[in-house]
C-alpha cells in the first residue's frame, strides 16, 4: 500500500473547499437569497444568527468537509482505480452521509418550505461532490 501524501491531501482540502465555499455562496444567495428575506419577514427564520461566528464556523464546516473528501479519496484510491471516477463516488456517497438525513427530516417535520432543505441539502451534496473531484484532482502520490 502506498504512502499517502498529506501535504497533497491538504493542497486539495483547501482547494476543494473553496470551490465548495463559492457553490454554498451560490446556493444561499442567487437561489436562496430572497426566500430567506422573505421568511425572516414572514417569522420563519430569525433575522439575526443566534451565534454571531455562524458564517466562520460554516467556512470551517466546509472545509472540514472537503477535507474528509480528500483524505477518503487519497486513502481509496490505492483500493479502487484513481481517477474521477472514484473522486466522484467518493463525493456522492460522503455527500449523501452529510446532506440527505437531515434535510429529509427537516423537510418532513418543519413548517418552513421544503424547498429550504432542499437546496441545502444540495448544497452539501453537490458541494462534497465538487470538494472530491477537486481533491482527487490535485492530489499526487
Amino acid at each position: 500500500m502506498a504512502a499517502i501524501n498529506h501535504r497533497r491531501v491538504a493542497v486539495g482540502a483547501i482547494a476543494g473547499g473553496a470551490v465548495f465555499f463559492v457553490w454554498s455562496i451560490l446556493i444561499n444567495f442567487l437561489v436562496l437569497g430572497q426566500r430567506y428575506e422573505a421568511a425572516q419577514a414572514a417569522g420563519h427564520f430569525l433575522k439575526e444568527p443566534r451565534y454571531s461566528t455562524f458564517l466562520w464556523f460554516w467556512i470551517l464546516t466546509i472545509l472540514v468537509l472537503s477535507s474528509i473528501c480528500a483524505w477518503f479519496y487519497a486513502h481509496i484510491r490505492n483500493v479502487r482505480e484513481p481517477g474521477p471516477r472514484t473522486a466522484l463516488l467518493v463525493g456522492i456517497f460522503i455527500g449523501f452521509a452529510a446532506g440527505f438525513p437531515l434535510s429529509f427530516s427537516t423537510a418532513s417535520w418543519s413548517p418552513i418550505p421544503r424547498i429550504f432543505p432542499f437546496w441545502w441539502m444540495m448544497e452539501l451534496w453537490v458541494g462534497c461532490v465538487l470538494a472530491s473531484i477537486v481533491g482527487g484532482w490535485l492530489y499526487k502520490d
